[in-house]
């Protein structure tokens, strides 16, 4: 037994398995492995900030080729390092909180772990691939969004950063998300890898006739699926026309630590409106019919608080338009919130205000703590443990319904779908990216314009320091502001109106690809477990 079979448990002929003599068993460990360390980098590729979206299908269908008929372990190793290889480069921005090591790299090793689950599953079916080639596209494309259902749930609520979903917002298949949300474009776009590496394994096969035709074939239905979102039609907002401003105030310095001149934060945001206001009286600007301040533009709360009262009190009247305020909340008790609040010129401060639903572990809340603290005393940074809310982020902003979330929230589908079938005809997303870099802001943008189409909806941005920016329901982005820059953008859109397939379905098509995924893995081992009973007799 070789070194490498040592390490993974394989031997060169796996149990149970009698390809055809002109056939490769599997790749060569050695190269299994240089093609899932290459599947990762291609993944990685596809995010922003470098907008490759179609090295997503590539990648896809090299971690496919690399654990095809290897043992669940060999395939767990080979998902670990294409998860490794995407996703210590893609976190790489969370270094700017906690630092180079530990902790960047500890998360991104648990999102690895849940590709490294998805390279045991698809080598433990590889029976079932075998026996009906035609599944190896939809198994692979289930898969996929099986494994980032539960990366987006679990543990603590999960962290579905980088799911491949978000990826395509430049690219054909955005369109889908209007027909099935996120969960559809990672299906498709797995699905489209799928095809890729049936089409090569095809190829590698000795030549026979009929054997490039079938692979060019295959080739061919991979463009078509990539395609296929080009045929769903955009949704057109046709519901009353408004003027939104944004307000990047900016911060006096960026990191973790921003927020110790928390005045400086909230009077930059404060003058940034009142700097508007006057382009407005001038007759320069027009007057916007509500304005957007980003998540934390003011630290300190204005209810505990009279003087940052006051100035927002200020900014609201100065402008003649409602804002909506993110600020920080003290309490209960010890504890803080994260809130969006509506604050009109005449009557301050409005009910309901949302708080934020999904603290973020580690960050806004320390779980085990105590633990924590041995991997990096940073975490005492987060002094008050942020609390959740429980009501959804609906909110009457002037003449537009908000669907509110804040920051990290975009990323969970419930989340934001919640806020339109309560009524909201503008997405906003209210977040702080100074703890961050360009890249990170970047990729958040994305799943704004993910959410844009899903829901029908026009959407925005807005950041402390950028990057703010509109998106129109189809997608497309407008008025992007620079990163770590004081600007106020302003545009003139129409609300949504309506509901998309993808906003009525909700969950449905997540749960029934997962369902297909688990039937696929159940149909696998009872092909194994026969083989074996006709092995023994």
């Amino acid at each position: 037994m070789t070194a490498s079979e040592q390490l993974t448990g394989e031997t060169t002929s796996p149990p149970d398995e009698t390809p055809a003599v002109d056939a490769p068993r599997r790749l060569p460990l050695p190269a299994a492995l240089a093609a899932a360390l290459v599947a990762g980098f291609a993944l990685l590729l596809a995010f922003p900030p470098y907008g490759m979206w179609w090295a997503a299908p590539i990648g896809v269908a090299l971690l496919a080729v690399a654990c095809h008929r290897r043992r669940a372990r060999g395939g767990a190793l080979a998902g670990l390092v294409t998860g490794a290889a995407l996703f210590i480069p893609l976190l790489s921005w969370t270094s700017i909180v906690i630092g180079h090591w530990p902790w960047p790299i500890v998360l991104a090793l648990v999102e690895a772990c849940y590709l490294a689950l998805m390279g045991a599953a698809a080598a433990a079916a590889s029976r079932l691939v075998d026996r009906y080639r035609w599944m190896w596209p939809l198994l692979t494309g289930a898969l996929w969004v099986a494994q980032e259902a539960l990366r987006g749930r679990a543990p603590w609520g999960g962290f579905p950063w980088g799911r491949v979903a978000f990826s395509q917002q430049d690219g054909p298949f955005a369109g889908l998300a209007a027909l099935g949300g996120a969960p559809l474009i990672t299906f498709a776009v797995a699905a489209c890898g799928g095809l890729l590496a049936t089409a090569a394994w095809r190829r590698w096969r000795a030549r026979r006739p009929g054997t490039l035709p079938r692979a060019a074939a295959l080739t061919a239905a991979a463009v078509l699926v990539a395609l296929a979102g080009l045929a769903v039609p955009a949704t057109v907002p046709h519901g009353r026309q408004v003027r939104i401003a944004v307000v990047q105030g900016n911060v006096p310095r960026l990191g973790l630590e921003f927020n110790a001149q928390r005045r400086a934060v909230l009077d930059n945001h404060v003058d940034a409106t009142l700097a508007l206001a006057k382009q407005v009286d001038a007759g320069t600007r027009a007057r916007p019919d509500l304005v957007v301040w980003p998540e934390n533009s003011s630290d300190i709360d204005p209810f505990r608080n009279p003087d940052a009262y006051q100035r927002i009190d200020q900014a609201a009247a100065a402008i003649g338009a409602p804002i909506l305020v993110g600020a920080v909340l003290e309490g209960p008790g010890d504890h803080a919130r994260n809130a969006g609040i509506v604050w009109t010129p005449k009557s301050g401060p409005q009910q309901p205000i949302y708080v934020k639903q999904h603290p973020v572990p580690f960050a806004e809340y320390i779980p085990l703590r105590s633990l924590a603290r041995k991997v990096t005393k940073k975490v005492d940074l987060v002094r008050s443990d942020f609390v959740a809310g429980h009501r959804t982020g609906a909110l009457r902003l002037g003449p537009a319904t908000v669907g509110d979330v804040i920051c990290f929230e975009v990323a969970y589908d419930g989340l934001v779908r919640d806020t339109v079938t309560h009524g909201a005809d503008l997405l906003t997303v209210q977040t702080n990216n100074a703890d961050f870099d360009t890249a990170e802001s970047r990729q958040q943008l994305a799943m704004v314009q993910e959410r844009a189409v899903e829901h029908g909806r026009p959407a925005l941005m807005a950041s402390t320091v950028g990057v703010s920016a509109f998106v129109d329901a189809d997608g497309s982005v407008h008025d992007a502001t620079r990163f770590n820059t004081r600007s106020v953008i302003e545009t003139t859109t129409r609300l949504g109106e309506g509901t998309t397939l993808a906003t009525r379905l909700g969950a449905i098509p997540e749960m029934v690809l997962v369902a297909a995924a688990l039937a696929g893995l159940v149909a696998a081992a009872g092909l194994r477990w026969s083989g074996r009973t006709r092995t023994r007799r």
